[in-house]
């Protein structure tokens, strides 16, 4: 068995109110962007993509960026984050040979209503977990703000959230540009996004505060497990090197453990495209145990089953993973993980 843990779907009723918004940017930006890849929203097209992979494998799905914060005023993307999550409820119950769940959409311009609406997609429709970005309107999320819903999606205990990373060519390469170039923003700005998250969190006392949460990071935890070094020993010696006018930057809750002990609290996924040696690097460094096959799906260049394919013969491949460690990346984690 294969659950794809991180996977993105489109129900149809959403797709028609996203690709109806003409008064947002990152709305047309979205558009442009996905307006060529059907498996996002058929699924006839999806089927066909996931056949190649047989029949014990199966999609956890939740919806693509950008962060419902992004499309427009709060009354729109509350109602947006409905229609999402009725519409991926409706198809995980009427496909439950291909989608094993789904995590919730929820706008957090309105903290309450999007516990709200987590919680209502919990015990109404059966949501595994939610989905979150690493910015909210550019801002971190490690505003004191935020620890309601964090605290409410922990209190379930068996609930999972994922973290999708969401920055933009208005994010400029350099403070002297107005604009990134060549898509850096994506490339490499979105794996900076993820790892700067974590490391807000990390020294919010994350862990510490509500040591029960599951954060599922994608990207395989982007930069983290690839710059250890500094993850550790560097951090080992925050504040030793600080002028004391900027103390208050080195400052944050009071942790009982080393810094890099709390990265490894982080669940990950296997998306790396293909990337096999990275993908080595994370597992090695998160654990087996805190490893989850995710592809990304379905944004390869063959618009589906590309990533799944790489993925899938990565791990296969991988000499550092016996029988049972590729079954509990595959299947056995996420089960254990979300009581599936």
């Amino acid at each position: 068995m294969k659950t794809d843990a991180f996977c993105h779907l489109l129900p149809r009723e959403y797709a028609k109110r996203l690709f109806a918004i003409d008064d947002s940017p990152v709305a047309r930006n979205i558009q442009k962007r996905v307006s060529s890849i059907p498996a996002l929203v058929d699924l006839d097209v999806r089927f066909r993509v996931m056949d190649e992979f047989g029949s014990d494998y199966r999609q956890i799905i939740n919806t693509a960026a950008p962060p419902l914060e992004d499309l427009g005023p709060v009354e729109r993307t509350l109602e947006l984050a409905r229609v999402a999550n009725d519409g991926m409820a409706e198809i995980v119950r009427d496909h439950p040979d291909r989608f094993a769940g789904f995590c919730a959409a929820v706008s957090l311009d309105d903290v309450d209503a999007a516990i709200g609406e987590a919680e209502r997609a919990f015990d109404e429709l059966g949501a595994v977990g939610v989905q979150i970005y690493t910015h909210h309107h550019g801002g971190p999320m490690d505003q004191e703000k935020f620890f309601p819903f964090y605290e409410a999606v922990a209190k379930r205990g068996n609930k999972m959230i994922q973290v999708h990373p969401c920055r933009d060519s208005s994010w400029a390469d350099y403070k002297t540009e107005e604009r990134s170039k060549f898509e850096i923003w994506w490339t490499l700005g979105w794996e900076y996004d993820l790892s700067a998250f974590m490391s807000r969190l990390v020294f919010a006392g994350i862990f510490e505060r509500l040591p029960e949460i599951k954060f599922l990071i994608h990207h395989g935890g982007a930069m983290i497990p690839h710059f250890a070094g500094r993850v550790g020993p560097g951090w080992d010696q925050l504040g030793a090197r600080t002028p004391p006018d900027q103390v208050e930057d080195v400052t944050g809750y009071p942790l009982t453990k080393r810094p890099i002990e709390y990265f490894k609290n982080f669940y990950v996924d296997t998306a790396y495209f293909g990337a096999g040696d990275a993908m080595r690097t994370a597992i090695k460094f998160f654990g087996v145990d805190h490893t989850l096959f995710g592809s990304d799906s379905p944004f390869d260049p063959e618009k589906g089953p590309g990533y799944i394919r790489a993925t899938i013969g990565n791990l296969q491949e991988m000499d550092i993973l016996s029988d049972s460690d590729r079954e509990a990346i595959y299947h056995g984690n996420v089960t254990k993980l979300l009581g599936l």
